[in-house]
């Protein structure tokens, strides 16, 4: 029998960072906005390579920036040219995937402090047979649908809902089918593959996972560092 640490190194993960996070305020594109001194893409490359799981990152970059991306990883991570879109830079980074990766991962670069034992939840619950998996955390905050007005219609059950994280999971066929199939530009991953109506499992995240968007974002990753 071959054991899950036999298996480590199995795993790809894709690192869309082309985006320009317009909510973190002007400057650069939103994955090479620095936190403590390094961009936020480092810090989130740095926690995939520390999982044994991870034997290949390929990263995503802003048009014209590839080079530049490039220089400031670690040799042997995968750096392409990211598209118009979010959906667009994912596609083109699966593409660079070598043929024997069959657990890909997909993971913000905004996710910066994403622990390693979260990614390799995930990669372990793919290989366990889930075509799809997405770590999430019970949403702990009222939630209020409200109409065009702004006036409350109704209180919605929290105990049904879920906040979703990175890095999101999949077996290479599904997210590949995914994706020769999206139609809409969605920004998550797992929504295509639920347009397919193929099951998406979850996880536990972490609360280190946290998406940093804002500027009170960034000073709140800093304390955590």
């Amino acid at each position: 029998m071959t054991t899950q640490s036999e298996q480590r190194g199995d795993v790809a993960a894709l690192v869309p960072a082309a985006g320009a996070g317009l909510r973190l305020g002007p400057g650069a594109p939103k994955a090479l906005r620095h936190l403590a001194g390094e961009p936020l893409l480092v810090h989130a490359v740095r926690r995939l390579l520390a999982t044994p799981d991870v034997g290949c990152v390929v990263v995503a970059a802003p048009p014209g920036e590839v080079d530049t991306v490039q220089a400031m990883l670690p040799e042997g991570v995968l750096v392409v040219e990211g598209g118009a879109t979010r959906q667009s830079s994912v596609a083109n980074a699966l593409r660079a995937v070598p043929a024997e990766y069959t657990i890909i991962l997909v993971h913000d670069a905004a996710r910066a402090l994403t622990p390693p034992t979260v990614i390799a939840r995930v990669a372990a619950a793919v290989r366990a047979g889930a075509p799809a998996v997405i770590p999430v955390l019970p949403v702990v905050d009222t939630i209020k649908r409200v109409d065009d007005d702004g006036d409350v219609l109704a209180t919605v059950d929290r105990a049904v809902l879920r906040a979703v994280q990175t890095p999101q999971g999949f077996d290479r066929k599904t997210l590949t089918t995914a994706h020769d199939r999206a139609g809409d530009d969605l920004t998550d991953d797992a929504g295509l593959v639920e347009m397919m109506g193929v099951r998406v499992a979850t996880v536990p995240g972490d609360e280190l996972a946290m998406k940093i968007t804002r500027p009170l974002d960034l000073k709140i990753a800093e304390a955590l560092l």
